[in-house]
């Protein structure tokens, strides 16, 4: 399996080499040159594996340069981790699956692909005597799940920026209180999407990025996605266990990452009826698939935080595909949102998204009162990402279909929001009660790229 840009301007690559280049060095996002194929009769015969045993077999199909006794090493010490046995365990309430992705160090989604992604760095790392400096923008749970799966191992350094207060106090914690000498994290006075852009432009720094061997944690690293792929067929093979009903999947996203996965495991053959995307206000990708409407607005924020952004940077993959795998179309697009704004679509690409997805938006009352009610009805916690996507599953899904809600973060994770739904704030697990009272460390810098940069230069490994 080989590797390669949406933009066009690498020769194909390695597995090991996509996941150490990050962002490709065009500038472009990596995407394997197929998409592997899983017979129904394949899929059957994956019904009765453990979490584990089933990461193996998925992720095994897109890496050809790893071992099979070392990649299965790697995926079982990735998935020890968490605290469920079942990893990401599925549970029926008021008629929608729930599944649950927060049962890793940071009690959110973005561990089950960053416990994988910082034991692959440290592997191919050791493996080739060199050392890695990440650099990565968060809106709250990248940034503690990268620190997390990174933090003590050698030959790495991790840089993170997140927007200054527009975290929850436990996103926060998460991140400062980790004050490993390879940790360094920057608050920066702004929004996630001035964190992004700044990340881009120092890894857009081709000469910047060689000399300081610069490693992406964001979604843009392609091993972030084939991780997150595995979820959907864990949920697909245990709804199915018991019905015989369409699988939709309802996920609450800003960045376009995690759908993207869902659309690759459809993409390989697994039997997904809808794919619904739903956002808060920043709704640009309900915009984009409901009106045909790709424009830039300002920021708003929302009692889902992580889904306060703009500009989703795994979108670049879905539209490389959306024009039928050209780069040249792809380019052409950007350059246009760069020069006006937005971009503008054919009604044969139109009429090809929303045969891919379907989308809702649904704001800060509807959230807040779904907290509510859905408490009421199942006295089920749900966090307020979550919300939004069981909202608009609610909302959209056929009531006589399997419609799997994905539960992206533990509620703990957002008790303020909570309380102000239901009155009191959801019981702590021991590790966010372990947070507060202990050191933390963090730089609060101006949203100046070169200030970070000479932040960065001054305390590279």
């Amino acid at each position: 399996m080989r590797y390669i840009s949406t933009r066009g301007g690498i020769a194909p690559i390695t597995f090991k080499d996509a996941v150490m280049m990050g962002l490709a060095s065009d500038g472009g996002l990596l995407l394997p040159q197929s998409y592997p194929a899983v017979s129904r009769e394949k899929l059957e015969s994956w019904r009765k594996l453990t979490y584990a045993e089933l990461a193996f077999e998925i992720i095994s199909l897109y890496v050809s340069d790893i071992p099979a006794e070392d990649l299965k090493s790697l995926i079982n010490r990735s998935y020890s981790t968490f605290t469920h046995p079942d990893v990401t365990p599925l549970i029926k309430k008021n008629g929608v699956y729930i599944l649950e992705l927060f049962h890793g160090v940071t009690l959110a989604f973005k561990d089950v692909a960053l416990q994988f992604l910082g034991n692959m760095f440290e592997y191919i790392l050791a493996e080739r005597k060199q050392t890695l400096n990440i650099i990565g923008a968060t809106s709250g749970d990248t940034g503690s799940a990268a620190i997390h799966g990174v933090r003590g191992k050698s030959g790495i350094s991790i840089f993170i920026l997140h927007p200054y207060g527009k975290t929850s106090e436990v996103q926060a914690l998460q991140m400062t209180s980790v004050t490993d000498a390879n940790v360094h994290n920057i608050a920066v006075r702004g929004t996630f999407d001035d964190c992004q852009d700044m990340v881009k432009e120092l890894f857009g720094d081709l000469e910047f990025k060689e000399k300081y061997s610069l490693g992406a944690v964001n979604s843009i690293n392609w091993a972030r996605v084939l991780a997150q792929v595995v979820y959907y067929f864990y949920a697909w093979l245990r709804v199915t266990d018991t019905t015989d009903a369409a699988v939709h999947f309802s996920v609450p996203t800003g960045n376009f990452g995690d759908i993207f996965a869902g659309y690759v495991a459809k993409r390989m053959g697994l039997p997904v009826d809808k794919l619904l995307l739903a956002t808060n206000e920043n709704n640009i990708l309900t915009r984009f698939i409901n009106a045909s409407d790709y424009s830039l607005g300002e920021v708003v924020a929302t009692v889902s935080p992580s889904m306060d952004i703009q500009i989703a940077s795994n979108f670049e993959r879905y539209l490389f595909h959306l024009f039928a795998d050209d780069s040249s179309r792809l380019k052409e697009a950007f350059v246009e949102l760069k020069e006006s704004g937005r971009i503008s679509f054919t009604q044969v690409e139109m009429t090809q998204v929303r045969a891919d997805f379907c989308s809702a938006s649904v704001d800060q009352s509807a959230t807040l009162q779904t907290i509510r009610d859905f408490y009421a009805e199942t006295d089920y916690l749900l966090d307020p990402h979550t919300a939004v996507g069981v909202k608009a599953a609610l909302d959209l899904l056929p009531p006589d279909s399997a419609r799997v809600c994905l539960a992206t973060a533990h509620p703990a994770k957002f008790s303020e929001t909570v309380e102000r739904s239901l009155g009191f704030q959801p019981p702590p697990p021991e590790s966010v009660k372990k947070l507060y009272g202990k050191p933390t460390r963090c730089e609060l810098m101006d949203a100046d790229i070169e200030k970070i940069r000479d932040f960065f230069i001054a305390h590279v490994g």
